[in-house]
């Protein structure tokens, strides 16, 4: 396994500062969801992305993945076809830099208004419309266990609906745990699909039987030591990515605590 983390970690760093905070900590990539503190965009940002990443490879790092902000889960079919347009940039800057991995959402749904199997269906055709793209150009879109597709068993039906060797699964730590999925029941689910990890732990907060509070890793009830070895169990050669949401949960530690501090765990359970 290969460890990464992703800039949502440390909104307040450089790209200077980025590059070799990870260089000095030991990862071996980057994962791009923020520069300079805001979310990227595939035209206009491009620039300031391809100088990050020659400014990694300089300093011996790669970048796995450009974590995009598409999701296909809607109603209205224009809004999918915006998600989709701004996917197929992303391919076109992937392929552009050879960056092999681009992250996408499902998206968090209606339950009350749309059946799963219809917002199922909505996905799966988003994704079929871009894999021969990424197929073509060598990169793979990794569907997230995230938001109303948390749960494996569900992203799993979406990727044999899809049924492209270019679209994935991306097994985020902590969204099937928090659905009630096992460690073996994703593994299982996802059945040799995982082409990408997140990393992260939380606890359960008492106050909020909805809520989940981030912490360091080891700190929480995410049993990420146990996927980790099931991941090496199963032959995962990909990367392991630390998704350390300081962006979004400002209260949380500190990048110049929690990174570190995630990755000599990450290395002690991977030895």
């Amino acid at each position: 396994m290969k460890l990464a983390f992703s800039t949502l970690a440390c909104p307040q760093w450089s790209t200077e500062q980025i590059v070799e905070n990870a260089r000095q900590m030991g990862y071996d990539a980057l994962e791009l969801r923020l520069l300079d503190g805001a979310v990227l965009d595939p035209v206009k940002d491009a620039e300031k992305v391809k100088q990050a990443v020659a400014l990694s490879r300089a300093n011996g790092l790669e970048v796995c993945t450009f974590d995009t902000s598409c999701s296909f889960n809607h109603s209205d079919p224009a809004e999918r076809e915006r998600h989709i347009a701004d996917l197929r940039n992303w391919i076109q800057l992937a392929q552009q830099l050879q960056v092999p991995l681009l992250r996408v959402f499902g998206g968090a749904g209606n339950p009350d208004t749309y059946s799963q199997q219809e917002e199922n269906a909505w996905v799966a055709d988003a994704l079929r419309q871009a894999a021969p793209q990424a197929e073509q150009a060598g990169v793979t879109i990794v569907l997230e266990t995230h938001d109303g597709f948390a749960s494996a068993r569900r992203t799993a039906e979406v990727l044999q609906a899809v049924a492209s060797p270019a679209v994935s699964a991306l097994w985020d730590s902590h969204h099937p745990y928090r659905v009630g999925e096992s460690v073996d029941e994703v593994v299982q689910a996802l059945n040799g699909h995982i082409a990408h990890v997140h990393v992260k732990d939380a606890r359960r907060l008492d106050t909020d039987p909805y809520g989940w509070q981030l912490v360091l890793l080891g700190e929480g009830e995410v049993p990420v030591r146990e996927q980790l070895q099931a991941l090496r169990q199963q032959g995962y050669q990909g990367y392991v990515s630390v998704e350390w949401e300081k962006k979004w949960h400002p209260e949380i530690p500190d990048p110049e605590v929690a990174l570190p501090q995630h990755i000599a765990l990450m290395k002690q359970w991977t030895a």
